[in-house]
């Protein structure tokens, strides 16, 4: 991906910059990859939200630096880390769907490796952890949540953990590391229902919002954490709508499209236009397309 090592992988080094440690391993492709050709479709296109009326559907702020985390959304300290390699397995964990390999159309993400050779992605290698935390969740939202997450994981082959029920609440400063709360691991992605009172990002006619942290190191970007954040109110009027529960879970799946790495795009027929369409719920081509691109991430051991 970068050209740190033969195989175009930059080594990592620690949390303090120390040492040369082993190269990120490559996923292997696939006959299938090979006969589809997927490669890295340049720089993501950023949607401006003007006062049209309609949902919006919000990317959280995203910030990497070298070794640390700094930003509106996620704070890491360079001595505060969890130990490298937890559940990292040395090859990929599933596959995406031949579907998702086939797939074309309009897609654009969230953020580029610093040397622009690709998007940046979750490791394939390890499990993504969610929590939930219910407060003024609708009663079918478990299921409507866990719905969504089966869309991405079945297109993806990124395989997703159900760590239960938390009572922390969603902040634009939440840690990416809590030991005290998730143990000495990265914190898994917080799933948390809300209203625009405690979160004023959903003001207006935003509903839901979702995005994850990159750690760099040695120039390379890996997710380790997200959240996705759902207007409790908003979801219970769209619920209530005719073909609500469907609309529902597609805004939920655009939320969870945002946490594994993809940027809106200016297509009203795919669903990760920003504005919410009852006749667009299920994802699309163009997001197919995105979503086969950042299933192919690399593992990362030493993260």
């Amino acid at each position: 991906m970068s050209g740190g090592d033969p195989h175009g992988f930059d080594p990592w080094v620690d949390a303090q910059g120390n040492g040369r440690l082993t190269s990120l391993v490559p996923r292997p492709r696939s006959p299938l990859e090979d006969e589809f050709g997927i490669r890295f479709l340049g720089p993501p296109v950023h949607v401006r939200r003007g006062p049209r009326r309609g949902l919006v559907l919000a990317m959280a702020f995203l910030v990497a630096v070298s070794a640390m985390i700094i930003g509106r959304w996620w704070a890491i300290g360079h001595d505060s880390v969890p130990p490298a390699g937890y559940e990292e397995a040395a090859t990929p964990l599933g596959s995406p769907s031949y579907e998702t390999l086939a797939a074309t159309g309009n897609h654009a993400f969230a953020a580029m490796q610093p040397d622009g050779s690709g998007p940046v992605a979750w490791s394939p290698c390890r499990p993504i952890h969610f929590v939930v935390r219910q407060d003024g969740a609708p009663p079918n939202g478990d299921q409507l949540v866990t719905t969504a997450i089966a869309r991405i994981s079945a297109a993806t082959g990124l395989v997703f953990v159900d760590d239960g029920a938390t009572q922390e609440a969603p902040s634009t400063d939440r840690a990416a590391y809590q030991p005290d709360l998730y143990g000495k691991r990265w914190a898994p992605v917080l799933v948390a229902w809300s209203t625009p009172e405690e979160t004023p990002e959903l003001a207006g006619d935003t509903i839901g919002i979702g995005g994850s942290a990159p750690v760099t190191q040695t120039g390379q970007s890996v997710y380790v954490t997200g959240s996705v954040t759902l207007d409790a109110p908003g979801m219970s009027e769209l619920l209530a709508t005719p073909n609500g529960v469907n609309s529902t879970i597609g805004v939920i799946t655009h939320e969870f499209a945002h946490v594994v790495g993809l940027d809106h795009v200016d297509d009203p027929t795919q669903l990760m236009n920003p504005r919410a369409s009852a006749a667009i719920s299920t994802l699309q081509q163009g997001d197919l397309a995105g979503l086969a691109v950042l299933s192919l991430g690399a593992c990362a051991p030493h993260l």
